[in-house]
């Protein structure tokens, strides 16, 4: 059974990854209806919930069926991440997590996210102050150091378990490798198996088959692992690799008129909740990934991704229906 606090989840659970502009609540009742085991919102600005700046409110905005969820902050400065903590904790997710994981270089230059591996004392005496201001559980997501010559993850994650986070999940490349190359799971392996971890470890990183997560799991022994990018245009790849850990079968497989009716639905809710314009307009790189393995779509893809108009589109993925019918 895997454990964090009083949150209890089944043995092996698959996470899904926060990532800005994807993880909406749209998509993560999507993945959850797939078998996603956790999910995480978009990662939130601290500073924009202290100043209660509306897109970052917003994002605090959760259900009941997106449960169990966490809630993600970044920040460079202690006092508003502690701050915004104690906001994000009043949404009532099952825990706060803590954003020391983004390459994103106008969030690293600011000392936030995977920034704050340059400063460890300061990060360990952020998560120490946050763990102390609220009542969730808390959890940290980085990386395994800031560049090749700082792999410092296995000393990172025994400090933050000391001050008092209750898992770790952690990506397996540098922040300078951004997501380039190969993610690394030897030292989250060690993470793993060091004697002075008792917290749960999650893997993230390049998880993208049934067999490859089977592979980590076996590998590295992680309590749990997360997944990004391969769940965008293939929320399903959660049902997929339940199926093949629990049933050794790699048989599930969704027809194309199976897909084209997921996209409509991720279409129309998305519109529900963003009105038609903006709703179009953050499906367009869900869109370019839905479809991306078709031959000889690049047309039809254009007219996808320009269009504005929902009976437009949706006369498009009927097309696609019936041109590349399985």
């Amino acid at each position: 059974m895997f454990k964090i606090n009083v949150l209890e989840l089944i043995n092996q659970p698959v996470f899904l990854a926060p990532m800005e502009d994807v993880t909406d609540s749209i998509f993560r009742k999507i993945c959850k209806n797939f078998g996603a085991d956790m999910l995480y919102t978009e990662f939130v600005s601290s500073d924009g919930l202290i100043r209660n700046v509306n897109s970052s409110i917003k994002k605090l905005n959760i259900t009941d069926e997106e449960r169990p969820i966490g809630i993600q902050i970044y920040g460079h400065l202690i006092d508003a991440m502690v701050e915004a903590a104690k906001i994000a904790e009043e949404a009532k997710p099952e825990l706060i997590d803590i954003n020391f994981g983004c390459p994103v270089k106008k969030i690293v230059k600011r000392g936030a996210g995977s920034g704050m591996m340059n400063d460890v004392p300061k990060m360990v005496k952020m998560t120490q102050q946050i763990v102390k201001a609220v009542k969730l559980p808390v959890t940290v997501k980085t990386r395994l150091g800031y560049d090749d010559d700082n792999k410092n993850i296995v000393e990172i994650a025994e400090r933050l378990q000391d001050v008092g986070i209750q898992a770790i999940t952690i990506h397996g490349r540098t922040r300078s490798q951004m997501y380039k190359g190969v993610a690394d799971w030897t030292l989250i392996g060690e993470v793993k198996n060091n004697p002075r971890m008792k917290i749960p470890i999650i893997g993230n990183g390049d998880i993208d088959s049934p067999e490859k997560a089977k592979l980590m799991f076996d590998t590295y022994g992680v309590d749990a692992i997360m997944i990004g990018r391969a769940t965008v245009g293939r929320p399903w790849i959660f049902e997929e690799i339940k199926n093949y850990l629990n049933n050794n079968d790699l048989n599930f497989k969704l027809s194309l008129l199976q897909k084209v009716e997921i996209v409509k639905n991720h279409l129309v809710l998305s519109i529900q909740e963003k009105g038609e314009k903006i709703g179009i307009l953050l499906m367009r790189r869900h869109f370019a990934h839905y479809f991306k393995n078709l031959p000889n779509f690049r047309e039809t893809k254009i007219r996808l991704l320009t269009s504005l108009n929902y009976n437009e589109i949706i006369s498009i993925l009927d097309e696609i229906a019936l041109k590349y019918i399985d």
